[in-house]
């Protein structure tokens, strides 16, 4: 099946109120989506990309609840008639280690970070799987394939479930014309970095970054629009590494 034009795609971006969420969500507005921006809270989503007019549909929706998901995707549906393309960006952080990670913690870091991806997808493929098209991009993350530099122990686990999740779904719905690929990104200049980190500590990561410095949230955006593209229909189940040289020793 030809792939429609991007103009008459409708992009779906999960976490999309802040930083790579709603940069993902600029960038395919910018490259013609129809653009479905998702979160808990969308009032920023809504400032930020009011330019864009009726091209984009500022969404509530919780991740980590099927009938949640459920009523956002018809309310798109309603709107659209499709989703064409699945960004699962939700995520959150804690920096508990092991010994300081309580079940109420380990529980909310992966139902976010893992239970979305699934829930999310699961409800996106029903109408992919009947055009013969659709495209799923994951956001993992570094910590998916080293457990991170910092003891991140739910991070990490939800992070690596995210790719094992993504090779599982390239399996099962290539034959579909879907593919299902991932973004693993180390560090992003986002709230979670410059927030959450010191200066020093971030000064120290830096110096451990081959090129010297974190990701650009247009570098991250740009890694998404080239996944979601009609051409990369040949790319499915790899993991695209974004973390400047850093390596795991």
């Amino acid at each position: 099946m030809k792939a429609p034009a991007i103009a008459d795609q409708v992009a779906l971006v999960t976490g999309a109120n802040h930083g790579l969420g709603l940069a993902a969500a600029r960038a395919l507005a910018d490259a013609g989506y129809r653009v479905a921006a998702t979160d808990l809270a969308i009032d920023n989503a809504t400032r930020e990309l009011a330019r864009y007019g009726e091209r984009i549909a500022a969404t509530p929706m919780d991740v980590t609840d099927p009938a949640a998901i459920e009523r956002a995707f018809a309310a798109i549906e309603h709107r659209w008639g499709r989703v064409d393309v699945c960004i699962n960006n939700a995520g959150i952080l804690s920096y508990a280690d092991c010994e300081s990670t309580d079940p109420a913690t380990w529980r909310k870091v992966l139902a976010v970070n893992l239970d979305g991806v699934m829930f999310v997808s699961q409800r996106a493929v029903h109408g992919m799987k009947t055009r013969g098209y659709g495209r799923i991009v994951n956001v993992a993350s570094f910590a998916a394939k080293t457990g991170g530099l910092s003891p991140t122990p739910s991070y990490a686990a939800s992070k690596g479930g995210v790719v094992s999740l993504t090779y599982s779904f390239a399996r099962q719905y290539a034959p579909f014309g879907i593919t299902c690929n991932a973004i693993a990104p180390a560090f992003v200049k986002t709230q979670m970095v410059t927030e959450q980190l010191s200066a020093a500590r971030q000064a120290e990561l830096r110096k451990m970054i081959p090129v010297g410095r974190f990701c650009e949230l247009d570098e991250f955006a740009h890694c998404v629009l080239f996944l979601a593209h009609p051409l990369a229909g040949f790319i499915t189940g790899e993991v695209l590494d974004l973390n400047g040289g850093l390596h795991f020793d």
